[in-house]
């Protein structure tokens, strides 16, 4: 299994902090916001190789940072050749990109990377493994508000994903989808052609409700709200909220 760490965008709303400097790897005490998440990664059997994507601008920065890694596992870095936000390909168009470039054919765990995380995404794998379809992640999110900013699924008694919406006004459940997924080999045909038979092309989320429509997939429930399993670092406000709340942690 390839993890696929999508690292393309511009992260505009940190304003001069990441300016010059891609979001995934800022500082949260003695790590990074990305190298707390590999750390997790590294150690699950099934990961053979770490695959970031970022653009062009960041590329050198990530080529340093990754030779100075000591993880178990290849890092690779794929430079999508983008220089600005108005000119970004989109998270699910990167995704596409990488997996022409390395041509990849095995299972793929594709992560966005402004995320910190408080759970281990081996239990994620093993979901995957068991119920041998691709797979999404899902939460109980209460606030319906949060709900319309965010992807949401509705699942049958064996957690079969039945129908997936991207920010719906009236969300037909409280199943929240954070942008984390497995897609497996023999579902990658579809992914390829996805972009070419409608698939929105920025949020990586557009590609988890396109395959929804096309193939089995199964949602892994998060053992609590999402709040308390990860922290979403998007903005400068919540970034300095995370350096004082988990950089001890």
């Amino acid at each position: 299994m390839k993890n696929i760490i999508v690292a393309a965008g511009y992260a505009t709303r940190l304003g001069e902090l990441t300016k010059n400097f891609p979001k995934p790897l800022l500082k949260i005490g003695e790590s990074t916001i990305l190298g707390r998440m590999l750390d997790d990664i590294d150690t699950i059997p099934e990961i053979d190789e770490h695959i970031i994507i970022t653009n062009h601008k960041f590329a050198d920065i990530f080529e340093k940072w990754a030779a100075e890694q000591k993880y178990s596992k290849k890092i690779t870095i794929i430079d999508d050749g983008t220089e600005s936000n108005d000119t970004r390909l989109g998270a699910v168009c990167d995704i596409l990109f990488a997996m022409e470039k390395l041509n990849i054919d095995d299972d793929i765990m594709v992560l966005a990377a402004d995320n910190l995380l408080f759970f281990s995404f081996a239990d994620f794998v093993k979901y995957s493994n068991d119920k041998d379809s691709s797979c999404i992640m899902c939460h109980k999110q209460p606030s319906l508000e949060k709900l319309q900013r965010t992807g949401v699924v509705v699942l049958d008694d064996n957690n079969k994903v039945l129908n997936m919406e991207e920010k719906p006004q009236e969300p037909k459940s409280q199943w929240a989808v954070p942008p984390f997924y497995i897609y497996k080999k023999k579902d990658l045909d579809l992914v390829r052609h996805s972009v070419e038979n409608g698939c929105g092309k920025d949020a990586p989320g557009n590609l988890a409700h396109y395959l929804c429509e096309h193939t089995t997939m199964h949602a892994w429930p998060m053992a609590g709200t999402g709040e308390n399993l990860r922290f979403d670092i998007g903005s400068l406000d919540t970034y300095k909220e995370a350096c004082e709340k988990f950089s001890n942690k």
